[in-house]
């Protein structure tokens, strides 16, 4: 069964050598909303490692839809930089995505967005913190089109596919889920209201991408929370998405604003993420309330496949499994459950060679008559998220961090 992993898989006009996807988690690696030699390199290294595609994480649509100064901002002169990584991947061997995103509520930096934070409704988001603007009916035209500007962009810039964020309570998650979307008009309500602003946006999308660039789109599950998007309503995501012409799902769950932790799994060092703080208040607030404000959910292996199965019996694309694939065998159980392709973020960033670990190892096994497992390295301590919002993303086990920091990661003596 294991040797699937490493069979070629079609995502829509996209074949990739592999299985095997880079997750799309955030690096911090584009000061100035620009492209780094740090992100193509960290690229350039995982596709070296073996991913069948590589996926450069959260870059915003718009500046609106701008969370942080270290993010990816797709507009025209980015494209020179991002030439220069999709070039570096490909020489590498591998495909490479980009994931195309705006934060809505979560712009909390207004000289970054350049304005107050965008959502479907003003409803105070304390993890920003934010009390947004609810989105106008022109605000709306203007961000699903620059959802469709930004894919003819990523053509330019020689990506082989797209993948639209419609996950992890940004923006379209916002207009999906119930708990954030309270709109009276036609874009709130009932679900079929809710995902108009997928539906106009994956329109654009499809228009720019032609048949040349694969469209892939992360969706949750759940979103994790009372009162947030459930899995019924999941399936009619996911079944409208296939009508809509995605040519894969990436299935996900979670809220950054209110459940970070059914993303991930595991605890977040929230001391070491108020350490890192510039602004005194955000450590001290961190330092007294992070455990009670982002509390830990214990991590398991595929912790999202129980939930996944019940959408793959509902639609007929291909789908991408994230979340807990973190060994061979996982990858194994994730297979057989009928996923097209896993998709990888923390093992890779421990070990971006992990992939090429997995297939070596697994041939040695094979010659001597045993089942691969070949466990990530990963210890799921999440340092490397709580490194994100201020920094570059890194592994303490890769890169040790300053004593001062080390002391504060779970499990560190002292």
């Amino acid at each position: 069964m294991s040797y699937r992993l490493f069979e070629p898989v079609q995502l829509g006009p996209l074949t990739l050598k592999n299985r095997t996807i880079r997750a799309a988690a955030f690096e911090g690696m584009s000061p100035g909303h620009e492209v780094s030699d740090a992100l193509v390199a960290y690229h350039r290294s995982v596709a070296e490692g073996g991913v069948g595609m590589s996926t450069v994480a959260y870059a915003a649509v718009e500046q609106r839809g701008l969370a942080f100064p270290h993010q990816l901002w797709l507009r025209p002169q980015a494209v020179p930089g991002l030439r220069r990584l999709t070039d570096a991947v490909h020489a590498a061997g591998a495909q490479v995505s980009i994931q195309l995103g705006h934060c809505g509520n979560m712009a909390a930096n207004g000289a970054v967005a350049g304005g107050r934070a965008l959502a479907p409704s003003a409803k105070f988001n304390l993890y920003g913190p934010t009390w947004p603007k609810a989105m106008s009916a022109d605000e709306i035209k203007r961000v699903t089109g620059a959802f469709g500007d930004a894919v003819r962009l990523a053509r330019d810039a020689g990506f082989d596919a797209v993948e639209v964020h419609a996950g992890h309570g940004y923006l379209i998650s916002q207009f999906l889920s119930p708990s954030t979307n309270r709109r009276k008009d036609a874009y709130g309500g009932a679900l079929e209201g809710r995902m108009r602003f997928m539906r106009e946006a994956m329109a654009e999308v499809k228009k720019a991408a032609g048949s040349s660039v694969a469209v892939l789109v992360k969706m949750n599950t759940r979103d994790g929370f009372p009162g947030g998007m459930e899995l019924d309503e999941a399936v009619q995501v996911a079944r409208t998405l296939e009508q809509d012409g995605a040519d894969a799902l990436i299935l996900s769950g979670g809220f950054v604003s209110r459940s970070p932790m059914y993303i991930m799994r595991g605890p977040m060092p929230t001391k070491v993420m108020g350490k890192l703080m510039p602004q005194w208040w955000m450590r001290a607030f961190l330092g007294a309330f992070g455990e009670w404000l982002i509390p830990p959910v214990p991590y398991a292996d595929h912790y999202f496949l129980e939930d996944a199965k019940v959408i793959r019996k509902e639609v007929k694309l291909p789908l991408v499994y994230v979340g807990g694939v973190a060994s061979q065998a996982a990858a194994d159980t994730v297979l057989a459950s009928g996923f097209e392709a896993i998709a990888l973020a923390r093992a890779l960033i421990r070990e971006p060679d992990f992939v090429n670990r997995l297939q070596r190892e697994q041939a040695g096994s094979r010659l001597e008559g045993k089942t691969a497992d070949s466990p990530s390295l990963c210890d799921h301590c999440n340092y490397c998220a709580a490194r994100i919002y201020t920094t570059n993303m890194a592994c303490h086990l890769r890169e040790p961090p300053p004593e001062a920091l080390r002391r504060l990661l779970p499990g560190a003596p002292g």
